[in-house]
């Protein structure tokens, strides 16, 4: 649960950022934030995973 609220608020922060650069507009918030998610949750995961390998190697 915690992982997800971390995924969350970098996802968050990410998504501020850019629309205080005028890269996202509400009327595109929902795809670009859905995306931003998912890339974050990827990486975290993918990162997870292979830090649990290294550690059993």
């Amino acid at each position: 649960m915690k992982q997800d609220e971390m995924i969350l608020k970098a996802a968050k922060e990410i998504v501020v950022k850019f629309i205080e650069v005028g890269n996202i507009t509400p009327s595109t918030f929902h795809s670009h934030f859905r995306n931003i998610y998912t890339t974050v949750e990827k990486s975290v995961k993918e990162n997870g995973q292979k830090h649990q390998q290294d550690e059993e190697n």
